[in-house]
């Protein structure tokens, strides 16, 4: 009998993350589900970001970084500005609302509830992820809306299966749609950085 059933893992809460950073004079961002207090006394935040991603070598090299909370208010083409391009040929932030925290960061001026600045403290390697300990130099409130889980994006956000047919493949954890005939075995989801064990394809 099957000891592992990974479906299991998926009940595990998430919310959902805007991560900005900074390497001269570009600014990134990704989206992150894989963030949280460990201590509290002193402030520890742990951030964990696959090493695929543009902004885990940024931060690596500069140390910093700012976690924007995600709220309900957020609308899919958040998600397509940070989950669905890279960085490293794509300016996410033309024609974007943003101001900057005291570490020189951008901060989102809307769709967040919240914004922590960090300053990397520790740095583990975790296989296809690197994990990131935290200390906190700036926290404010920015709304009282409700935090975005991962949850709800899956419920309430991310586009529902089109009627039409369409050759192709759906991520089972997070919605993106590759279309073509053939998922590459070695496909990664650019949103949620599962593999294509994860894609099941469009009926």
């Amino acid at each position: 009998m099957e000891k592992i059933d990974n479906t299991a893992l998926f009940k595990i809460g998430y919310g959902l993350y805007v991560v900005t950073s900074k390497q001269g004079d570009k600014d990134n961002g990704l989206i992150v589900n894989a963030v949280m207090q460990v201590t509290s006394t002193p402030n520890r935040v742990a951030v964990a970001i696959n090493k695929l991603n543009y902004s885990h070598d940024i931060i690596k090299n500069t140390g910093v970084m700012n976690v924007n909370c995600i709220d309900t208010t957020a609308p899919f083409s958040l998600f397509e500005r940070f989950g669905f391009k890279s960085g490293r040929d794509t300016d996410k932030f033309n024609d974007l609302d943003f101001s900057r925290s005291d570490n020189g960061l951008a901060q989102l001026n809307g769709n967040v509830n919240a914004v922590l600045s960090l300053k990397v403290e520790t740095y583990t390697d975790l296989g296809t992820h690197g994990m990131f300990i935290c200390s906190v130099s700036e926290a404010k409130v920015l709304s009282e809306n409700p935090t975005m889980t991962y949850d709800y994006y899956q419920n309430n956000v991310k586009p529902k299966k089109q009627s039409e047919k369409k050759k192709g493949f759906v991520c089972k954890i997070c919605g993106y749609v590759y279309e073509g005939d053939t998922l590459p075995t070695d496909f990664i989801c650019p949103l949620c950085k599962h593999p294509a064990s994860d894609f099941e394809p469009i009926e």
